[in-house]
């Protein structure tokens, strides 16, 4: 069986689903709690000896929230299981130690780090890579070729097959090369004080529910409110200049946990400001106004 939690993108859940579905394996979901939390007080329980491989977001994509990931790592691999962590949103807000957190795979996609669509990293230790067969096959993956036999190159060029993006490549690596020429101190003390700003903003409108709070919050908020569809809102704030994602955000069990007709969410980052985090609050009381 194959271990994810309740509270996954989509992009976490599908290709497990469908390898599940080839294999006959089972599909474990750890619940989380009324706060997007993790229960991991039930981890024994879903953490068993048939599981094959655990895959859990670094961060989440609707709650905001930096997941305990050392702790279900640590428990993983007391049973030896491999852990995959999916770094979307983990990438562009962490300093990532690999070795420290101790995953197994990292994962996380190019255009989250300002860099071309279709691009993305995938970090696995040499002794797993090793082991594991091509995906795909075709050109420059191959070490010889005969009709009777092929063997395959050594890392990574056996899982490249055919002309690879190398341009969307290059364009990711000079975005990662912006980023690392950015202090890691003021994009942390940055997010954090726009973190607060908004969440003090948040909570003076009326029937606002905010979405995962807690420790190890980044600057992305997720919420409803009472008697106002989520699509209304966006729809009007779009309007104002202001650009939001509304709905079911590719995690649609776990929204449908939280707010079944889906929830807003506005999302900060380095280059974001306090003066419009407080152009967004008193546009969302306005349009909030507007549809009461």
């Amino acid at each position: 069986s194959v271990l994810i939690t309740e509270a996954e993108h989509h992009s976490n859940i599908v290709p497990w689903q469908m390898v599940c579905g080839r294999k006959g394996a089972k599909l474990k979901i750890l619940p989380v709690d009324e706060n997007g939390k993790w229960r991991l007080e039930l981890i024994d329980k879903y953490l068993t000896p048939d599981v094959k491989i655990v895959s859990v977001s670094h961060i989440s994509n609707v709650l905001g929230l930096t997941n305990p990931v050392e702790k279900i790592i640590s428990a993983a691999h007391r049973l030896g299981i491999p852990v995959i962590l999916d770094g979307a949103q983990g990438i562009v807000h962490e300093k990532i130690d690999v070795q420290g957190m101790g995953c197994d795979f990292y994962v996380f996609s190019g255009h989250k780090l300002y860099g071309p669509t279709g691009t993305g990293v995938l970090y696995g230790k040499r002794s797993l890579l090793e082991n594991l067969p091509p995906w795909m096959g075709g050109g420059d993956m191959v070490d010889t070729v005969t009709f009777e036999k092929t063997t395959y190159a050594s890392l990574p060029l056996r899982f490249e097959a055919g002309t690879p993006n190398f341009i969307g490549a290059a364009g990711m690596g000079e975005a990662i090369k912006f980023l690392e020429s950015v202090s890691g101190k003021f994009i942390a003390d940055h997010e954090r004080e726009l973190t607060e700003h908004m969440l003090q903003g948040l909570l003076t409108i009326e029937g606002l529910k905010i979405h995962g709070t807690g420790e190890g919050k980044i600057p992305l908020f997720s919420f409803s409110i009472e008697g106002i569809h989520p699509t209304d809102l966006a729809m009007l704030l779009d309007k104002m200049g202001i650009a939001v994602r509304s709905g079911m955000m590719c995690a649609e069990p776990l929204i449908r946990k939280l707010n079944p007709q889906g929830l807003l969410r506005a999302s900060l980052a380095m280059y974001n400001t306090t003066e419009e985090t407080d152009y967004f609050i008193n546009s969302l009381r306005r349009a909030v106004r507007m549809l009461s």
